[in-house]
């Protein structure tokens, strides 16, 4: 006799589906009350298609990209920076980088050193140093710039070029890779912050503009005018697209303001904001085919530790997918004194240690350099080195336009420059750019008088005196509110990627 029970009769059915309320009235049940298997519910046709297709997408995505950057980890060339180190600072959370920019610049062609000013032999030094702090839930960086110019004391070590051995002895914080190499630059960053580092990049010119290229350039903005005559750097206020060539003359401009180096290196912080929007805004670490052009580029001419593998590559890759300007945060060291003198060494810079070791103690427990709060209204005054009620200016209309030089004179005046408040007309007639005319003993009241002035030229006369003149030009449209700022304190603020974009 079979066993078999009866399917359940296609008028069955309407009641079953009739009772859905109910969850044991909707399956079919066997005359002995006890009911079938449920028989899978089919999914509509779309939605397998749908499924199936991001499933490929995401393996074949995921796939080349870990074949992509396999092949290329191969020709990082590796170098060992924690060798025989001892008594280490302990493991933080979060991943510590020391990125390490040299002025390698053997693979640049002939005709671009001529146009970018990189003539002369390099020196085979660090050019930049920072700190770049990835979270623990790879959510945020944190980047600190150490200055190059930071007194910082050698252990006892062997001079890579001589093979001679040296006692501790102080130099400037540069000198660590000129005579160690990574290692000893290793030893001396880990010393003096006190934060272990987990890995090591150094990167060249090469590497630095042939990335800029591959991303198609990167934009950035100034509010004034920045014209360096060392590096050739001549940009006009507004907004720029660099290519990789003058995007290094940006970052490595030091003779543009008052600021030197500490303005360099905020000009580089802004210029790893703009390059971190413009990856993560062009999707280009979600291309493949894109990713493998920028780590080509990125691994040309990079060093490496041995532990900087692909999977280290991947897992930054990863963590920049999710990224915005407001993910990455910026900063310098905080300093105490910018100019002090050392037998042997000249003008060194001199940390705050209470104030960085609140910085590196921050970084330890992987928090937050920045703390979040509303976005305050947009200043628009420039931040200068002298206060302008203490620089003294004589205008002069240098134009046939009447009222020109009075005009110039109360807007001055009223920015709080101490003007003569009798303008007269200039010998030179016919001047289209703005002029500021100034003794060089007085350098640094001429550049916070040119930045009330956009687009001004500053031309040195030696002997002329304290009274700074400026011959109004064509090109005059306003005069622009300044206010007073240290540019060394002004570096050590800490500021989120969001906040050094272009507006």
């Amino acid at each position: 006799m079979s066993t078999t029970p009866p399917r359940s009769s296609p008028q069955s059915r309407p009641a079953a589906r009739s009772r859905r309320g109910s969850r044991q009235a909707a399956v079919p049940q066997r005359p002995d009350g006890v009911p079938y298997a449920p028989v899978p519910r089919r999914r509509p046709r779309w939605a397998m298609r749908a499924a199936t297709t991001l499933s490929v997408v995401v393996l074949a995505s995921a796939g080349i990209g870990h074949a992509v950057v396999s092949s290329l980890d191969a020709g990082i060339v590796r170098v060992d920076p924690f060798k025989d180190m001892k008594n280490r600072p302990p493991r933080g959370h979060g991943m510590n980088v020391l990125l390490v920019g040299t002025d390698g610049r053997d693979k640049i062609s002939a005709q671009e050193r001529r146009r970018y000013r990189l003539g002369g032999q390099p020196c085979h030094c660090t050019d930049t140093m920072m700190i770049v702090h990835l979270s623990a839930d790879r959510e945020r960086a944190s980047v600190v710039s150490l200055p190059r110019d930071s007194y910082a004391e050698l252990p006892a070590h062997v001079d890579r070029n001589t093979g001679k051995r040296h006692g501790p002895h102080p130099v400037k914080l540069n000198a660590a890779y000129a005579e160690g190499g990574p290692n000893l630059t290793v030893r001396v960053v880990e010393g003096m912050t006190r934060l272990k580092i987990d890995h090591y990049l150094e990167v060249d010119f090469t590497t630095f503009m042939r990335t800029v290229d591959v991303l198609g350039g990167v934009q950035v903005c100034t509010a004034e005018p920045l014209k360096d005559s060392y590096t050739g750097l001549d940009l006009s206020a507004g907004t720029h697209t660099l290519t990789g060539g003058q995007a290094l003359q940006y970052v490595r401009s030091r003779h543009v303001d008052g600021a030197s180096d500490f303005g360099r290196m905020q000009r580089q912080q802004r210029f790893l904001a703009a390059l971190i929007e413009r990856a993560t805004s062009s999707r280009v670490l979600l291309n493949p085919m894109k990713f493998r052009d920028v780590t080509r580029a990125v691994l040309s001419s990079v060093r490496a530790d041995q532990g900087f593998h692909t999977e280290e590559l991947l897992d930054l890759g990863r963590a920049m997918r999710s990224f915005s300007p407001s993910s990455s945060e910026f900063t310098t060291v905080p300093v105490e004194q910018t100019a002090v003198p050392v037998d042997g060494l000249g003008s060194t810079v001199k940390w705050d240690k209470a104030k960085a070791e609140q910085l590196f103690r921050t970084l330890r427990e992987d928090r937050p350099l920045a703390v979040r709060k509303p976005s305050p209204r947009r200043d628009r005054t420039v931040a200068v080195e002298v206060a302008p009620q203490s620089i003294r200016v004589q205008v002069e209309n240098g134009t046939t336009t009447v009222g020109l030089g009075r005009r110039v004179d109360t807007a001055l005046a009223g920015a709080g420059f101490l003007t003569t408040k009798a303008p007269v007309d200039s010998k030179e007639r016919g001047v289209k750019r703005t002029v500021v005319l100034y003794d060089p003993r007085w350098d640094r009241s001429a550049r916070s008088l040119a930045a009330a002035l956009p687009g001004a030229e500053l031309r040195a006369v030696p002997g002329q005196g304290p009274t700074l003149r400026v011959i109004a030009g064509g090109d005059f449209r306003q005069v622009r509110k300044v206010r007073v700022e240290d540019p060394v304190q002004g570096a050590a603020r800490v500021v989120r990627g969001d906040e050094v974009q272009c507006g």
